[in-house]
This record gives structure tokens, C-alpha cells and sequence, in this order.
């Protein structure tokens, strides 16, 4: 392949994001665009970036013989659906995380997809963020030793809105679930049990979704290592994103990004920058990689650095959490699947 043909799925906030950054790339034409809400502002968006089809009709890109890759950007509960359309239309994928909220779904997509053939990348873009590759990086290189702890900070600086928080999946599925994939990916190893405890600490509408917005999660690694992950919906200094690993020969770990490194000192205090205030912000370098890698491996035929299998353990580490939140104890992630078909807790 010389030049990759996209199509675009889902054209909100991460859609457009995804669009932007295809178009900087060589070798990339965006064909057309779908979003359930299109009309004339979204039809005007997509002249000014010369994408000729806007449709709210997604089988329309998938049945396009003239697009090679779809970028599946639209709400969770369709993933699955047009993962397994678009990998037996031959089409490459990249699909925003998660994959979905039940995991014997993304088993079956994930099925379809190695049977098509074809690639499928997912969005864990803050893989591809220059501090977090470079804590794998130390880890591979062997330069701490063993791992023995990792701990991972994630906070938000404001909660989502309200009709969010009752599609999101909970803050284990929807929030947490980067750093899950961020555990197994600087840890270089699985998880094998998580232990969940959460509360509602800011706002009393998480718990009318049965979700929380303050957590902490304890994990257990089969190469022996420990993790903790803290998460909390509303940091009032800003976007707090923070990984340390800690090792039998030293330890690595990165803070958060500022919009400057100046520190003012004087006799009544010491300021700095508070962290860039959002994920847009933090990682639009992060985004621009991912994509330009994806297009990378579609071109040169190589394999995708973030696959269906790393989202699928992801969703595997979250159902377990949100199972040991509820029942008040550890939960092995072998056994999450199991319990959730014994208890009435639902994905």
C-alpha cells in the first residue's frame, strides 16, 4: 500500500481529533466521515478539511470499496457491531477504548478480526506519551532491575457531566481502564489480581449510576511485582497524571507536564505552573503518534504496537475491579468472567 483511504466513524470531539492528525500525515486521505447527528455544521467542518462524504450512515464507509482503514470513534455500544463489519469487509481498524463493556463481545470481535485478517489498533494513546514510553523503556532496558512496585496517579480535573457518568461503564471501564493498560504495559506483565475500594467523595450523582468518583486499586503482577492506581474525578489544580516504578536496582518515575518549567522563588513562596489542564492538552503529541504509527503499520505491513488482545486484558482488569469494589474483596481476574455470571452485578 502506498496510500491509505479512511473513513471516519463517530465525528464528536475524538473523531475530529483523529481527523486532524490523519490529514497532517503523508499518504492519507480521509474519504468520508459518519456521525449519527450530521448535518449542515458537521457537512461545513468536513468542506473546510476537503472531506467530500458526510453521512450518518456508517455501513456507507464500510461498504465503500475505496476505503482501506476505518477509525471506529463513535459511543462504546457500537464498537463491537462495526469492528466485526468492517473486519469482514476487509477494512482496517482503529477503535477508540474500550473495545466494549462485555467482554465475551470483544472476544467475538476480536474473533472476527484475526479471522478477516486484518489490523486492529485501539486508543490507548498514553502509550505514546514521551514520559510514559520513557518509564517502559528504563523497565525493558533493565536499568532498575526487577520491577517491584508500580504505582500510577490518574486525576481529572473536573467530573463528566451527568448524562456521561450513567453510559460511561463506571470509572473502573471507563476512567481507570487507561491505567490498567498503562500498568501492563510499563509493568511488562499481566495482572493476576485486583483489589477495589471506591467511594462517592464529590458529587452524590455517581451514586445514583451506582458508579463512584474517588478509587484506589491494588494490583498483584505474575512476575511477582505490586501496583497501586489511584483515581479521582476532580483534581482542583488540574490534570494529575503521574507513574513511578520502583525497582531491585533503582526506580524511575515521571511527573506531570506544565505549560512551562519556571519556578518563581521568593520570600513568601515558591510558584510553579499547575499541570496542563486537560487530556487533550497532555497528550495531543500522544494522539499524533498513535495515528501516525497506526498508518505506519497499514503501509508497511507490520503489526500494531496497541492490539485487540491489549484492550480485551484491559477490560478484564476493569471487570474485576468493579467486581472486588462491589463484593469487598480481592477478585483474580481468571475468575472475574465466572463470578459475574454467579452474582447480579452487571458489566
Amino acid at each position: 500500500m502506498n496510500k491509505i483511504k479512511i473513513g471516519i466513524i463517530g465525528a464528536g470531539r475524538i473523531g475530529k481529533i483523529h481527523a486532524d492528525n490523519l490529514l497532517r500525515i503523508p499518504g492519507v486521505e480521509i474519504i468520508a466521515v459518519s456521525d449519527l447527528f450530521a448535518g449542515p455544521e458537521l457537512e461545513a467542518w468536513a468542506a473546510s478539511r476537503q472531506i467530500q462524504t458526510v453521512t450518518k450512515d456508517s455501513h456507507e464507509l464500510i461498504d465503500n470499496p475505496d476505503i482501506d482503514a476505518i477509525f471506529i470513534c463513535s459511543s462504546t455500544d457500537t464498537h463491537v457491531p462495526l469492528i466485526q463489519l468492517a473486519a469482514l469487509a476487509g477494512k482496517h481498524i482503529f477503535c477508540e477504548k474500550p473495545i466494549s463493556m462485555d467482554i465475551t463481545q470483544t472476544e467475538a470481535a476480536i474473533a472476527t478480526v484475526n479471522q478477516a485478517g486484518v489490523k486492529l489498533q485501539i486508543g490507548f494513546n498514553r502509550r505514546f506519551d514521551h514520559n510514559f514510553k520513557r518509564v517502559r523503556e528504563v523497565v525493558q532496558g533493565g536499568t532498575i532491575g526487577d520491577p517491584h512496585i508500580v504505582k500510577i496517579t490518574s486525576r481529572d480535573p473536573n467530573p463528566p457531566h451527568a448524562d456521561y457518568i450513567k453510559v460511561s461503564g463506571g470509572i473502573f471501564m471507563d476512567m481507570m481502564i487507561h491505567d490498567f493498560d498503562m500498568a501492563r504495559y510499563v509493568a511488562g506483565s499481566e495482572v493476576e489480581e485486583v483489589y477495589a475500594q471506591g467511594n462517592v467523595l464529590i458529587n452524590p450523582v455517581f451514586a445514583e449510576h451506582g458508579d463512584v468518583d474517588t478509587a484506589i486499586v491494588t494490583l498483584k503482577f505474575q512476575n511477582g511485582a505490586l501496583g497501586v492506581i489511584d483515581n479521582s474525578r476532580q483534581a482542583v489544580y488540574g490534570y494529575d497524571q503521574r507513574v513511578e516504578v520502583f525497582g531491585s536496582k533503582g526506580s524511575v518515575a515521571v511527573a506531570n507536564d506544565h505549560p512551562n518549567t519556571a519556578v518563581v522563588s521568593t520570600a513568601d513562596a515558591i510558584i510553579s505552573e499547575k499541570p496542563l489542564h486537560f487530556f487533550l492538552e497532555r497528550y495531543q503529541a500522544a494522539y499524533m503518534e498513535e495515528t501516525q504509527i497506526f498508518i505506519d503499520c497499514l503501509l508497511n505491513d507490520k503489526p500494531v504496537p496497541v492490539s485487540g488482545y491489549d484492550g480485551m486484558q484491559a477490560e478484564r482488569i476493569a471487570l474485576a475491579a468493579k467486581l472486588s469494589s462491589r463484593l469487598g474483596r480481592p477478585v483474580k481476574v481468571s475468575e472475574a468472567l465466572d463470578l459475574l455470571k454467579q452474582t447480579s452485578v452487571s458489566q
